[in-house]
């Protein structure tokens, strides 16, 4: 269906979308359609629609067709249906997260777009989480009834007094930030979880709490936040969409504020197949820019996704991720203005091991002033050795590696120490760059490391000594 995608796509300019036709037909349709009823137009339009767009875009039948704005190319045969933008798992060839055979949707949507004459603008339109009661429902009677796009459900009441945390507070200060992210344990014992938390007291300004990072379980990430919250240190709650439908993420919100958790991190989440449970079945009801939009709702109109009331409003400081190191690159920059359009203030890159591309990335974010916008923390860290270094630019999808720094890493009479010096290096470099805000930290169960890199790059100056324990 690629090839037959592709084909329509160079011969589609007098089509550009089916609905332009659709409406230009309708004053001469619509009167049919009435004629048939709403389900007789339904029987008769489906069959034929599935047919045309099936074989010429590989249309999925959604109900609520977008490509006239995506070249063409049904963003439902995204295998984790994100319909605001490519995810950082595209691979450095242009492949797909879950099946690195098949071509990530969101760049034949740029080549579509591109060959049909569309306007490739950076931060368009934002689509709302899907409507699933509309599968397989045709996109055209609605077209030729002239009927209005679905509503944005009501949204009452005055927004809840705001009082910035530390986290925002941090980031509203004009110095550098720092986070660092933390795997929940595999443990109901949360004590050696809390001593790998107190390696970073002073250091850090929030915590990451990982949720099910790489498709694993690990103890929820609410729980983790709602923890470390309770126990003095300021926490990040992520929440994926991969696990959860749009119900039991607003539930889980909800919870968190009910728990003292102030901070959210939106992302869409790994695929289950990069798991150790790749027979677990995947969600994705939300993309990560919906559920900005879901939790910025719930925050700022006190109103769940469906329009109805919440009694006390959350409070929450909302950020996302973005990874300007894989195709489609371009795309990246408009990737980030959804998010921040949805509601994003504070935004975490992918590790950085490539200053020139994030060079490349912050000359489009200026050009856009997206930093004066939000708060941009460069993903940084370290591994241990050259080969764990050479495993994750291999097998973690939305990873880049140069090349020079394997070899210079490999070549190192102490690789460990070599790849320490080589995290501040990068650090240093980046601080440089005008409009990176802080910094993120990552790295698995390598928090001694950690600390000792935002210490002697001088992010900080001095933390507490961590407890012995390092279990959990």
């Amino acid at each position: 269906m690629y090839a037959a995608r592709r084909w329509s796509v160079r011969h589609a300019r007098g089509l550009r979308s089916v609905y332009q036709t659709l409406a230009r037909l309708a004053p001469w349709l619509a009167p049919l359609v009435r004629l048939l009823g709403r389900a007789g137009a339904e029987a008769v339009a489906r069959p034929v629609e599935r047919a045309i767009k099936g074989f010429l875009f590989d249309c999925r039948m959604c109900g609520e067709c977008v490509l006239s704005g995506t070249g063409m190319a049904c963003p439902m045969n995204c295998a984790k249906q994100m319909r605001n933008g490519p995810c950082g798992g595209v691979r450095a060839d242009g492949g797909c997260e879950v099946d690195p055979q098949v071509r990530c949707v969101w760049l034949e949507a740029m080549d579509g777009a591109k060959r049909i004459g569309l306007s490739v603008k950076e931060g368009g339109a934002l689509l709302r989480p899907l409507d699933h009661a509309r599968e397989g429902r045709s996109s055209w009677v609605p077209v030729i009834l002239s009927e209005p796009p679905r509503a944005e459900p009501p949204r009452g009441g005055a927004p809840i007094t705001h009082e910035p945390g530390p986290l925002e507070r941090a980031c509203q200060s004009g110095r550098f930030v720092v986070t660092v992210e933390l795997a929940p344990p595999d443990s109901a014992d949360p004590a050696g979880f809390l001593a790998r938390a107190d390696h970073f007291e002073n250091l850090v300004d929030a915590i990451n709490l990982t949720d099910g990072a790489g498709g694993n379980c690990h103890m929820s990430s609410v729980a983790a936040s709602a923890i470390l919250a309770a126990n003095g240190h300021t926490p990040i709650y992520q929440v994926v969409c991969r696990d959860r439908n749009r119900i039991a993420i607003q539930g889980d919100i909800l919870g968190a504020a009910a728990l003292g958790v102030r901070n959210i991190l939106c992302l869409t989440g790994d695929d289950v197949s990069q798991g150790d449970q790749p027979q677990a079945k995947p969600v994705f009801d939300l993309d990560a820019t919906t559920l900005l939009g879901i939790a910025r709702g719930m925050r700022d109109a006190g109103t769940f996704a469906s329009g109805r009331r919440l009694e006390h409003a959350p409070d929450f400081f909302l950020g996302a991720t973005v990874n300007p190191f894989v195709p489609p690159h371009a795309g990246r920059i408009a990737n980030l203005e959804n998010k921040v359009a949805a509601g994003a203030r504070f935004i975490q890159t992918q590790f950085c091991f490539d200053v020139g591309r994030m060079e490349a990335f912050m000359r489009a974010v200026r050009e856009r002033g997206l930093h004066r916008r939000c708060t941009i923390l460069a993903g940084v860290g370290t591994l241990g050795n050259a080969k764990a270094l050479q495993r994750m630019a291999e097998k973690v999808p939305g990873v880049h590696v140069p090349r020079e720094l394997l070899e210079r890493i490999g070549r190192a009479a102490d690789p460990r120490a070599e790849s320490k010096r080589a995290a501040i290096g990068i650090i240093r470099a980046l601080s440089q760059i005008e409009g990176v805000g802080g910094f993120h930290f990552m790295g698995h169960r390598n928090e001694s490391t950690l600390a000792e890199i935002i210490v002697e790059s001088g992010l900080r100056r001095c933390g507490r000594a961590p407890a012995a324990a390092t279990g959990g």
